[in-house]
Formats: structure tokens, sequence, C-alpha cells
């Protein structure tokens, strides 16, 4: 689902206050040269978590889901100089291509990427004393975000911020029987997220370059 409108209003709000750098524009033709999906998060989208990720104060960001490694510049440009990021990647070729582009980027200090189903790397932080995390973005495969969810909360502390992408899915979140399994775990998560007394959220619909869809804001209060 697009509209001529929402890129106009989007390309608008990328070139007034979050303009590309030669760093991001070369970590997307990079990502595209490589054949990865163009699914990395809009401009303005990258622009809201650096944003997030500055307001909240983060010194440690875990994020699942790495693709080129678009998102992942944008969350460790918040960071301090002594400051951290971990990111999951499924595909050991993503991974390689995120690499390059968090090098090129000169973040490759802060950024460590972890290749491997996130269901496994997961625990191993756990195990490693990686946390707590100070925000935790989520955009990974969506059958699993009742899970990532789960993950987060562990890995995570009072006041930790954990953002969920892709939360509406073109509005067929709201269907109550879906036969996609990618919104059945997306309603998974907002059931998961609506009974645990630990959180507070909320979620946003959103439109523009990357078509109808939206994201789940939430954060652990105890």
């Amino acid at each position: 689902m697009t509209n001529p409108q929402w890129n106009a209003v989007d390309d608008y709000f990328s070139r007034t206050v979050s303009p590309a750098d030669d760093v991001l524009t070369a970590a997307l033709a990079a990502s595209t040269a490589a054949g990865l999906p163009e699914i990395a998060v809009a401009p303005n989208q990258g622009k809201l978590l650096h944003l997030l990720a500055l307001m909240q104060g983060a010194r440690n960001i875990l994020e699942i889901g790495t693709l080129g490694g678009y998102s992942t510049i944008w969350l460790a440009r918040a960071l301090p100089a002594d400051g951290r990021l971990i990111t999951l990647e499924y595909d050991p070729a993503h991974a390689d291509v995120a690499r390059a582009n968090i090098a090129r980027a000169g973040l490759d200090k802060l950024v460590e990427v972890r290749t491997g189903a996130a269901l496994d790397t997961l625990p191993q932080l756990e195990a490693e004393g990686a946390g707590p995390f100070d925000l935790v973005f989520v955009d990974a495969d969506k059958v699993n975000n009742p899970r990532y969810a789960e993950w987060a909360l562990k890995l995570s502390r009072p006041g930790t911020v954990i953002i969920v992408d892709n939360v509406v899915r073109g509005g067929r979140v709201a269907t109550p029987d879906p036969d996609d399994p990618a919104i059945t775990g997306t309603r998974e998560l907002f059931e998961f997220v609506a009974r645990e007394p630990r959180l507070d959220a909320t979620a946003l619909q959103t439109v523009g370059a990357k078509g109808y869809d939206g994201l789940l804001l939430a954060r652990v209060v105890s």
C-alpha cells in the first residue's frame, strides 16, 4: 500500500530535518548492490531512532535484526565514546555487508555484529551478562516478535525503552483471525505487552516511503 503524497512528504522531511549524508547513502547503496531486500527504515525513521536513543541517554543498545546496518548506524551515532551496541543478524551475507557499512561509518569500535538465529544468540547474551540494555530495537522476522519482546524484557532494566518496528502490517494487524504467520506473531506481541505489568506501551500507525505500517514503543517500568 503506497501513496505518492506519502512519499513526497517523507522526501520533504528527509531533506529538511533528517538529511542523508555520504555514509548513510553509501550504506543503502552497498546493501542494494549486495542484493539485500530494500526494507531498511526510512531516513526520518532512522533519525527518530537516533533521537530516542539520545533522549534515553543510551549507553548500551541491543538491535535484533541488522540487515545492512543502516538503522544500526543511526542508533550507534547516539552512543557516547564508551558506549556499546550489539546487533543480531541471521544471514551471514547480510552481516558481512553490515560490518563493512559500520566500519565505513567509523563505528566498528562501538558496534558488534553477531551472526545466527537471534533466539540462539539472545540466551548467549544473557549468559555473558551483556545487559541490561538501555534501548532495544526489534526489526527482525515478525513470527518471533513475542519471543523477541520476552528476551528484550529479560535483558532490560527499569527505564529501558523497547521499540518494535513493522507492527501495523498494512492494517492487517487488526484482522481477528489472520492466515499470515507474521501477523499472528505481531498480534501475539501485542497480547504479551498488554498483559505484562512491567511494560507501559503504545503503538503508532505511520505512512510514508515504506508504505502503511507503524511501531510499538514500550518502557520497562519495573
